[in-house]
């Protein structure tokens, strides 16, 4: 069996759905190492927002995608693409089984699927193509012969087609050998347990957390720039009150949650579960099936 082919489970779900509750227990009970498909716990220091898992399960299980990147050096997508790839390979080598877990859609397709990226822009051309208007891209695009982007009066996508000479990403079918397993929870139960995981980081020590990352980066970096961090703002500066903070946070995860969901639904690969037993009777059959086709 090649590296290809090799069993992957997936665990997918929107936040505070219990992914990594699963994963890890799935992991126990599967020999399984866990990779985390998030696009924030990848960065030092962001452990109580983020919802990390716990130095007691990293040390129960090896994971991997965690701390791997300051919040001044940005991970992207494609950066997450070679981890967890090579991540499923030290795994697999090792006798193991790999489960990929998290909520950030996008990183997990683009391992699912093989995404193949585009060149990244140069900063000079970037530069220049910013001041340019929307005539003025489409022109440039004409006297290069490439064509029109779909959405040809968007700035960003002509930009991207020049930047690229026209390049497009590449998705490719579904990897072989893959279970993708989504966690179903209701609109109700998952906002109460929303606001049970903000007490729960309010008390484990969240306000501290983002003051010292804030001093330490300051607002500008991207990732004090997402939902859990960027609410403090105007809470450090005496604007709105502890309460609001937290009410603010409650309503941006849960608009958060529903693009989450929106995201996934769109997969028609997904096994969708309510309880964990069909989960582990999921895997069981999965495995078993994997094993007799080696």
């Amino acid at each position: 069996m090649n590296e290809e082919s090799k069993p992957l489970i997936v665990i997918i779900g929107e936040t505070a759905s219990g992914k990594s509750a699963l994963a890890m227990e799935l992991a126990q009970k599967f020999n399984g190492e866990i990779i985390c498909a998030d696009s924030r716990t990848v960065y030092v220091g962001m452990d109580i927002g983020t919802a990390k898992p716990s130095i007691k399960d990293q040390q129960k299980v090896p994971h991997f995608g965690i701390n791997i990147s300051t919040p001044v050096t940005p991970v992207n997508v494609a950066d997450f693409k070679k981890l967890a790839t090579g991540a499923m390979a030290e795994i697999a080598s090792r006798g193991h089984v790999p489960i990929m877990v998290g909520g950030t859609g996008l990183y997990i397709d683009a391992v699912l699927y093989d995404f193949v990226f585009r060149k990244v822009a140069e900063r000079k051309l970037r530069d220049h193509l910013g001041q340019l208007s929307v005539p003025e891209l489409q022109a440039e695009l004409q006297a290069e012969g490439i064509a029109l982007p779909e959405n040809s009066q968007n700035p960003r996508h002509l930009m991207r087609a020049l930047e690229t000479g026209g390049q497009t990403s590449e998705r490719k079918p579904l990897r072989a050998n893959t279970l993708i397993i989504g966690l179903e929870v209701p609109r109700d139960e998952l906002k109460a347990r929303i606001a049970r995981r903000i007490d729960q980081m309010l008390a484990a020590g969240l306000e501290a957390e983002v003051r010292q990352l804030a001093q330490k980066y300051g607002w500008d970096v991207e990732p004090l720039k997402t939902i859990g961090y960027r609410e403090w703002r105007e809470y450090f500066e005496g604007q709105v009150s502890l309460e609001q903070v937290k009410a603010e946070i409650i309503r941006s995860t849960m608009a958060y949650a529903k693009r989450q969901r929106t995201w996934f639904k769109r997969n028609s690969s997904i096994h969708w579960v309510k309880e964990q037993r069909e989960v582990v009777e999921l895997v069981t059959t999965f495995l078993n099936k994997s094993r007799m086709g080696k």
